[in-house]
């Protein structure tokens, strides 16, 4: 362990160099490289398609919906000069329509090619672990995990040939669990996939990126206010017994109390995808969030588990 303080004194007292060096290297230049982005009906994804193409990237907005609001919407800001905006319908669930989309790729490459690959489509809810079924958690870990997996493995091949860029949508989530475990264990395992898969592609010459917001649930609506009647209607009567329906409506009041706290902002995590679709050193991880979040990250980090399950307990006993 002592012997390896003197390189990491070392990478401390270079790193200020380094970001100094990130700042004044040249942009990458749009024009002629193409990004597909996956779960642009609405949230992130929609905003990142719009200033992609606003940047003057081709861009290929995957959508769930390809007739809904937000579809529409992109489509009407690909009208103002086409070809450079293409919606197309993407489940990533579905092997087939991730297929497809290569297709259309291929067909509409620009000159400089393909350059990046945001894995951005996700879905949440609320809950403890055993009023969730097994259908849930499988939905869940499709389109979480799975779908970002199995969108990668068949863009792997041209990124390879363009040394492009792999940015993938996780949470601060993944280091600690409120109330939402099911989207806390996708994160978590994105961010080990991740880690992963940098290593192995670095040899490439294929960058790939983290991307960790805080709380923007009101900038995304990736999760609808939580409701008590529900969460009881769908409990069996076992479960009833076990918890009473106070207990479940104090539940959704604290989880519903977390969500109105988050960031209207979401452009800030939308400029945190952008720094790393476009920076010539781009960072592993992109953490945007509240001081007192990444304070929490922290801590997870380095306190011992006990630790953390007694803060973390306190805080839900709240």
């Amino acid at each position: 362990m002592w012997a390896a303080a003197p390189l990491l004194l070392v990478l401390v007292l270079l790193l200020p160099l380094a970001r100094q060096w990130r700042r004044g290297a040249a942009r990458l230049e749009p024009a002629g490289r193409a990004v597909l982005i996956t779960g642009c009906d609405s949230g992130f994804g929609h905003l990142l398609a719009l200033r992609l193409h606003r940047l003057g990237f081709t861009v290929f907005a995957g959508c769930l919906c390809p007739g809904g609001d937000g579809a529409r919407r992109l489509q009407r800001e690909a009208a103002a000069e086409p070809g450079r905006l293409r919606v197309l319908r993407l489940d990533v669930t579905r092997a087939r329509d991730v297929r497809e989309a290569k297709e259309m790729v291929l067909s509409h490459l620009p000159e400089r090619g393909f350059w990046g690959l945001v894995n951005n489509a996700g879905i949440s809810t609320f809950g403890e672990t055993e009023w969730l079924s097994m259908e849930t958690y499988e939905k869940f870990a499709d389109v979480n995990l799975l779908g970002s997996i199995r969108t990668t493995l068949e863009f792997l091949p041209l990124l390879r040939k363009y040394k492009g860029r792999i940015v993938f949508m996780s949470s601060i989530i993944a280091y600690f669990t409120l109330g939402n475990g099911i989207y806390s264990m996708t994160k978590a395992a994105i961010e080990k996939f991740c880690d992963a898969l940098r290593l192995e592609m670095k040899k490439f010459g294929v960058r790939v990126c983290i991307i960790q917001p805080g709380n923007y649930a009101p900038s995304t609506r990736i999760q609808p206010p939580v409701s008590a009647e529900e969460i009881w209607s769908e409990l069996s009567e076992e479960e009833k017994a076990v918890y009473n329906k106070e207990y479940v409506q104090e539940w959704a009041n604290f989880f519903n109390s977390i969500l109105s706290e988050g960031s209207t902002n979401g452009h800030e995590v939308v400029d945190a995808m952008v720094e790393a679709l476009t920076s010539p050193a781009p960072k592993a991880r992109y953490m945007v969030a509240k001081l007192k979040e990444k304070a929490l990250v922290f801590m997870c980090a380095l306190f011992p588990t006990v630790v953390m399950d007694s803060v973390l307990s306190y805080a839900l006993s709240k």
